[in-house]
């Protein structure tokens, strides 16, 4: 019977141009091989096994397959995933994704219970609570760590160069993000903008900000600051790049579709008209913060200055499905002006500079990167 429901599954999907073979003998023998290993799960492995457990495993195995952001999810999660929780459920304030099957932290967002706990860009989760994290899918993890408003989860997290494993008690919070902030900094006329992320309106709160100290102060530059900015809306990062640029392209997508190949484009008018920027990035910063840093350094706009960004350089779509389920697709890739992909390899600094140590925080009188950029400024 699980054979015949499978290869059934196998035609529709082929003849809805989801799985195409030149030879239809290989692709037979695969469902065959396929066939044959269920049932061998369910007659020999140790435990009782739910075969419609085993495949929706096999249908987020093959979406996995492709890259580390797409991901099936079963009627139960699709739902709880788009039901709105406001009031009601809180979270800890972290970007995933996942790296060779286990889940990677982008990066932690300012001033979050995970970034005040100490979780770092780059950590691994291992395990929530008492749950091994290693096999689930990027979407039961997220699940997994949501919760009610003021109850605690720990996390168990491996961090690159170090020994021993981390465990973190987080209390979980409604994550309000105020994605800007500014200031002149003290002794220089120097501008600082720290954005945290691309939400809604933060185009709206750096344009406010940078006016006033244009009208005010007169700095004689800026430091945009995109450290462990873990992304956001594509239509954020095209509006703040177009303020910085008085022309030429900004990003482009490409996919296989020809509604997903797009190019957009800067409109005439530099914001500061034409003075010195320095972009600082760190591997953080990914997606919506690797267009704004390429952009500007494609375009010889601004000096790029901190660690290699994450490299997270494409773009998702929430699918529903049949089933009540639903599949997140990788559906294009964002390209630079240069015409590199920004997926995986992310932007490469100009000037490399190193976060200090495993205390570094961001705008801190022991901010090496800040400081190496104010020097760069008064130089």
């Amino acid at each position: 019977m699980i054979k015949k429901i499978f290869i059934i599954t196998l035609i529709f999907f082929s003849s809805s141009g989801l799985v195409f073979s030149k030879n239809t003998k290989s692709l037979y023998e695969k469902i065959d091989l396929f066939s044959e290993v269920l049932e061998k799960v369910k007659e020999d492995y140790v435990d009782e096994v739910d075969q419609a457990d085993v495949m929706d495993a096999a249908i987020n195995g093959v979406l996995q397959s492709l890259d580390p952001y797409s991901a099936y999810m079963s009627p139960e999660l699709f739902k709880s995933m788009r039901t709105e929780t406001r009031g009601e459920f809180g979270g800890l304030g972290i970007e995933i994704g996942m790296e060779a099957g286990v889940v990677k932290v982008i990066a932690p967002i300012e001033g979050t219970p995970a970034d005040l706990a100490g979780i770092k860009a780059g950590d691994y989760i291992v395990r929530i609570n008492d749950t091994q994290v290693q096999g689930k899918s990027l979407m039961e993890a997220v699940k997994m760590m949501r919760g009610k408003i003021g109850t605690s989860i720990k996390l168990t997290v491996r961090r690159k160069g170090v020994k021993k494993s981390f465990e973190f008690d987080i209390i979980r919070a409604v994550i309000e993000v105020k994605s800007v902030d500014a200031k002149i900094i003290k002794n220089t006329k120097i501008g600082y903008v720290r954005l945290k992320s691309f939400n809604e309106n933060s185009d709206q709160q750096l344009f406010k900000k940078i006016k006033e100290f244009e009208k005010k102060d007169n700095p004689l530059g800026y430091i945009i600051d995109l450290r462990n900015n873990p992304g956001g809306l594509l239509t954020q990062a095209i509006s703040i790049t177009d303020f910085f640029l008085d022309d030429g392209e900004i990003v482009s997508t490409k996919g296989r579709k020809i509604t997903e190949t797009r190019k957009f484009f800067a409109r005439k008018g530099d914001g500061i008209k034409g003075k010195p920027i320095i972009v600082i990035i760190n591997k953080g910063s990914a997606s919506a913060s690797e267009i704004l840093a390429g952009a500007l350094k494609d375009h010889k706009r601004a000096v790029i200055l901190g660690e290699n960004t994450y490299g997270k350089g494409s773009v998702q779509s929430i699918i529903p499905l049949k089933n009540g389920g639903g599949m997140r697709l990788t559906i294009s890739k964002y390209y630079l002006p240069s015409g590199k992909s920004i997926s995986e390899v992310g932007v490469t600094p100009d000037i490399f500079v190193e976060e200090a140590d495993e205390t570094f925080k961001i705008n801190t009188e022991t901010d090496n990167q800040l400081k190496y950029a104010i020097d760069l400024f008064q130089s």
